[in-house]
């Protein structure tokens, strides 16, 4: 433990770059989501102001949405009208996903706001509803002390090389696949 402690020490000393981030949630996983809910409830804890907006979903009666809605620090945008398979209209999706990024790109714009979650972001890169370069370079010229955290299936190798931090979340064994539905408090 003592070579392990000099190691991570070590590591911590060289660790002295303090800017935004851009991390991707990635893969077909359970957990993307969650993950990125956690650091939005790290970062209301350490005070900061903090803006969701998810793409896909139609919902406005998800745990997270409850939970966090109507907190101090909290914008909350359901940009989508449900997953794209149920919709069947590319021309709709499309549109849809470009009045959604609207409202995106007016969180990446606003220096109050410390970490914008893109929930779901990589299913409009994925199916061209959005242009990736202009999706990159807007989250690119966001505020300097701005995180972003795109969560996903799929992400784009454009948006992986542009980000500081990837987990990509992999599935070993999942409920659904043994014909349980998704469940209240766990899956929404």
């Amino acid at each position: 433990m003592q070579r392990k402690k000099a190691v991570v020490d070590a590591a911590i000393a060289r660790a002295d770059d303090e800017r935004r981030l851009l991390l991707v949630l990635t893969g077909n996983g359970k957990g993307k989501s969650s993950s990125a809910f956690g650091m939005m409830a790290r970062s209301l804890g350490s005070g900061m102001n903090v803006a969701v907006a998810q793409f896909i979903k139609g919902r406005r009666d998800t745990g997270e949405e409850a939970f966090f809605r109507d907190l101090p620090g909290v914008t909350w945008h359901v940009l989508g009208e449900g997953f794209t398979w149920e919709t069947q209209n590319r021309a709709r999706d499309i549109e849809t996903s470009e009045r959604g990024w609207a409202v995106a790109k007016s969180l990446l714009v606003d220096p109050a706001i410390h970490l914008v979650i893109l929930d779901e972001l990589t299913y409009l890169l994925r199916y061209g509803y959005l242009d990736v370069e202009t999706v990159l370079a807007d989250i690119g010229a966001r505020p300097l002390k701005q995180h972003v955290v795109v969560t996903g299936r799929g992400a784009p190798d454009a948006l992986i090389e542009l980000a500081d931090t990837v987990t990509e979340m992999r599935d070993v064994k999942h409920a659904f696949r043994n014909g349980v539905k998704a469940q209240r408090g766990i899956d929404l």
